[in-house]
């Protein structure tokens, strides 16, 4: 844990337990009595932490005397990475929203997000001017289908929708039990169980032509076997019926895409040569395939061979709109 760490956390420690022995904080922090001796001087010092020593309770607070000490803390922006896509991410999406009875109720929010990160050394103007978590792929979605769906989600209704099939531009009709929504590579999904397939189904919110609500009760699905079919597949058009692909990426992209997440329960290793071998379920090719094709010729897919083929296929077909 190097200096700074070890600042916050005495800040936080203190602000979570009121009371806090010597022992506890060399435990916390591992370091020596001395190293935090020295760390304490330089936060009453340098950044005038109002921190005494309780000899009643023989333990170290906050100074009940000072006036704000709720909001003291350390100065300057020090938020993880997490933390700081987290707040630039609200704070964008709330900036966004159109006129209407949310973007009223929220506003408050806003502003506290604009304290927030105007809380150290450098202000909330400058933060938004130099950091930027930028959203790409998205597609518009018509914002009355949407709060149909959210609406007949909530109430546990069902739906009947108008859906475009991407592959060939018809409209499907379906009635569904809606079960989730879900927010995607910054898109929206709907998770629904389809009444005519008798099956789960995922239909992409931008693809809905038309929704309205169904005056019957949704058919229930559990949150296991939810999670179950969704979850068990690669990416989000998952299924209970996988197979496994096991990719091999060369040397110069194994760097990368070894530190990268495909799914829960990949099996990635580097090999000897530097290569990256991975491992990971899969139930429909399409999403799969669009993410292989990314890496062009730094990966191979060594099964299944309808994988292969498939991504081959798409080299090919590649191939020959260049070479014409």
């Amino acid at each position: 844990m190097d200096r700074l760490d070890r600042f916050y956390r005495i800040q936080q420690l203190l602000k979570a337990r009121r009371f806090v022995r010597t022992q506890e904080f060399l435990d916390e922090l591992e370091v020596s009595r001395a190293t935090f001796k020295r760390d304490l001087e330089y936060l009453r010092d340098r950044f005038r932490a109002p921190i005494v020593y309780d000899t009643e309770h023989e333990a170290y607070r906050f100074d009940d005397k000072v006036e704000d000490i709720a909001v003291w803390q350390l100065p300057g922006l020090y938020f993880t990475a997490d933390e700081l896509r987290a707040l630039i991410t609200m704070d964008q999406l709330i900036a966004g929203l159109q006129p209407g009875v949310l973007s009223e109720l929220i506003n408050p929010l806003r502003k506290r997000l604009t304290a927030l990160l105007d809380s150290g050394d450098v202000g909330a103007e400058d933060v938004t001017r130099r950091i930027r978590v930028l959203s790409m792929g998205s597609r518009a979605i018509e914002s009355a289908h949407f709060r149909t769906l959210a609406a007949a989600l909530l109430a546990r209704k069902r739906l009947h929708l108008e859906h475009h099939r991407r592959s060939d531009g018809d409209v499907l009709e379906r009635e569904v039990s809606p079960q989730r929504l879900v927010h995607y590579r910054d898109n929206w999904y709907l998770d629904a169980f389809c009444h005519k397939r008798q099956a789960l189904r995922t239909f992409s919110v931008d693809a809905i032509a038309a929704a309205s609500v169904v005056e019957k009760p949704c058919k229930e699905v559990g949150e296991e076997a939810l999670d179950r079919h969704f979850a068990s597949g690669y990416g989000i058009f998952a299924g209970s019926d996988t197979q496994e692909a096991v990719l091999l990426f060369n040397p110069g992209r194994a760097r990368w895409v070894s530190r990268e997440t495909w799914h829960p329960q990949q099996d990635g290793k580097l090999q000897l040569d530097g290569s990256y071998l991975l491992k990971l379920p899969y139930s429909r090719e399409p999403e799969l395939v669009m993410d292989i094709l990314k890496y062009g010729a730094d990966v191979e897919v060594l099964a299944p061979e309808s994988l292969r083929d498939a991504v081959a296929r798409q080299h090919a077909e590649a191939a020959g709109v260049y070479s014409r």
